[in-house]
């Protein structure tokens, strides 16, 4: 008889557990197959502030034959997992009689549809945001209820844009519409968020350099013990990345542990931006992969960041260089940024891509949305924002294709239709008037 795993097994240490990947045996015997469940389709949500250069964003042609863009070429080996949305729309971003802001609205409204309430940084009013309206109904199915991540530090108090609150440029994702969930910025504390048990086994385990497969190996070979060939190499390969990820953390503490003249960062935090990020993909991947969590959201940086991306030789800061006042050596700069940003999607994309589940992939059982709030950042415009949807939701989304809307079209339709393929029951959110059309073909 095959060795049956329930799809929630833990391996157990003292005052530790880890998750274990999708494994064989916690499949259901053949017979019994078209009776199982797919597997669940996870939704991320990733944020980039300042809008893009359209020209080199948007494609000229819409369909399954477009040319990919400047600014989305380095998605090339990627072209058949995602699908790129033009015309659609936060309305609820742009001015209704209170003026200036629209980088603390892009954010506010980025995933709640809702306009948030200006009081000059001293109360805050938006709306509850997709991500928590998708916990709100299937995070009880994992241990974490959703996960929000980012790279820049905020603040939920003080006024931050033209009398908006610090906390609409801070957070994307909204428990309700005065409670916004703070997002955590350090890889390492994300990293024991999902496998740690408490501050007492951080500090157990910094001391010692001990590795949590450590405190787990007893029950791991017990385990081991009892896996066909495949599960075993599927399970070999999860605590290969589960140990690199963990030194590569732990190298990154190491090298904050020596003292750098004249460089303020909040302890923990990588100084190497694209390590920053590429940190924060590894453990979303890994949240993923052990059905940890389900939901999540990453901003790569706050609204209206003015952050320089001298890794592109791009000294200048994004937000001032976004009031191009289309001023081609400013414009340039700005499309450095934003393929740059891309690059490191890319990266996402590729390790989502790399982990398999059954006869797909993890990118093809999630929905994984990339884009800004803002369309066009020099001139502040909350219309045809540059959206793009990567995953299959197993299968049923069809992807490889530029689907162009008509203007004006509610990103909060795609937001329902999302939650459709998540198995959130949910008939409206924000301003959406229906759900959005073409994902299936």
């Amino acid at each position: 008889m095959q060795y049956r795993l329930n799809r929630r097994t833990f391996l157990k240490g003292t005052g530790t557990t880890l998750a274990l990947p999708l494994l064989e045996a916690m499949r259901p015997p053949a017979h019994a197959a078209a009776e199982s469940p797919a597997a669940p389709t996870r939704l991320a949500f990733v944020f980039f502030p300042n809008g893009v250069i359209q020209p080199a964003w948007k494609p000229t042609e819409a369909g399954t034959g477009y040319a990919l863009s400047q600014t989305l070429a380095p998605l090339a080996p990627h072209r058949a997992d995602f699908n790129i949305f033009t015309g659609l729309t936060q309305d609820n971003g742009r001015a209704k009689g209170d003026g200036a802001g629209d980088h603390a609205r892009c954010a506010a409204s980025f995933l709640t549809g809702a306009h948030p309430v200006k009081t000059d940084g001293a109360d805050i009013r938006v709306g509850m945001s997709v991500d928590q309206v998708a916990a709100a109904e299937i995070g009880h199915r994992t241990p974490l209820p959703s996960l929000e991540l980012g790279i820049e530090r905020g603040r939920n108090a003080g006024n931050c844009d033209s009398g908006y609150s610090c906390a609409y440029s801070s957070n994307v994702s909204w428990k309700t519409p005065t409670t916004p969930m703070a997002k955590e910025i350090h890889p390492r504390a994300v990293f024991e968020r999902l496998f740690g048990d408490g501050a007492r086994n951080r500090a157990r385990r910094d001391q010692y350099r001990q590795s949590i497969l450590d405190l787990v190996s007893e029950d791991a070979r017990r385990l081991q013990q009892q896996l066909g060939t495949t599960d075993r190499r599927k399970v070999e390969e999860y605590f290969t990345s589960v140990r690199e990820l963990e030194q590569r953390i732990q190298r990154t503490a190491d090298r904050q542990a020596v003292p750098v003249p004249e460089f303020d960062a909040p302890e923990g935090r990588p100084e190497d931006l694209t390590e920053h990020i590429r940190l924060m993909y590894d453990v979303l991947v890994l949240a993923f992969q052990t059905d940890t969590t389900r939901i999540a959201t990453f901003m790569l940086a706050n609204a209206g960041s003015n952050r320089s991306y001298t890794m592109v030789g791009v000294n200048d800061g994004h937000h001032q260089l976004s009031h191009h006042g289309n001023d081609k050596e400013k414009t340039d700069k700005i499309q450095k940024i934003d393929q740059y940003l891309v690059e490191q999607f890319g990266y996402f994309l590729d390790k989502l891509k790399s982990v398999q589940e059954g006869e797909h992939t993890l990118l093809d059982n999630s929905l994984v949305l990339y884009g800004s709030g803002l369309g066009d950042g020099n001139r502040h415009t909350h219309h045809d924002l540059p959206i793009l949807l990567a995953g299959k939701a197993g299968g049923r989304v069809q992807t490889g294709r530029h689907v162009a809307y008509p203007e004006n079209t509610p990103m909060n339709n795609l937001f329902l239709s999302l939650l459709d393929y998540s198995g959130a029951n949910i008939e409206k959110i924000g301003d959406s008037s229906g759900r959005l059309t073409q994902l299936e073909g």
